[in-house]
């Protein structure tokens, strides 16, 4: 018994038959380092970054981190969080501090008097590094560290309302490329 095709449908050629077509069709889905060019392997799952930060006014934060040109992602904000999008892969989760305290047994720091982390965004450009610093500086922030200006690499740094360290790097790709 032979089964028929029905009426209109022909063989359907695979859109990669080639191996100059698979090549061209790798080559356009790649993901590329991102201190550099170098090809790199696509994920089968994209890792996420969840930033969990104790705050003590969550409105005021909030404002903050949208003046600074940042997303609020509503899904997951509410009156005890707030859930900024600092891009696809990371996202700052900032949490009044009783709220905080349900997921720890240890006290919370007072992140103008001590440091326990620092958080480090890079930067597309130098100008990019000023314009995010200067910005923060403009909405409340102040200034956490002295510029850091080697050639090849720029970084900047501030505090957040409540003294949690935020560093802006760019680095020059070709220099990492060595």
């Amino acid at each position: 018994m032979t089964s028929a095709r029905p009426p209109g449908l022909t063989h359907r050629k695979n859109t990669h038959d080639t191996a100059r077509e698979r090549h061209e069709h790798r080559k356009r889905h790649e993901r590329h380092d991102p201190m550099g060019d170098t090809p790199m392997s696509t994920p089968a799952y994209q890792q996420m970054v969840f930033v969990n930060l104790p705050v003590n006014d969550l409105d005021a934060s909030r404002k903050f981190f949208t003046d600074l040109g940042y997303s609020i992602n509503p899904q997951f904000s509410n009156e005890d969080a707030a859930s900024v999008v600092i891009s696809d892969t990371i996202i700052a989760m900032l949490l009044t501090k009783p709220f905080y305290s349900t997921f720890t047994k240890k006290e919370i720091a007072d992140a103008t008097r001590t440091s326990q982390v620092m958080i480090a965004l890079s930067a597309e450009s130098r100008e990019k590094v000023d314009e995010l610093v200067d910005r923060a500086l403009a909405v409340g922030g102040s200034p956490a560290n002295e510029t850091q200006d080697l050639g090849f690499m720029y970084g900047r740094s501030f505090d957040d309302l409540d003294g949690h360290t935020w560093e802006v790097v760019w680095m020059d790709p070709s220099a990492v490329q060595g």
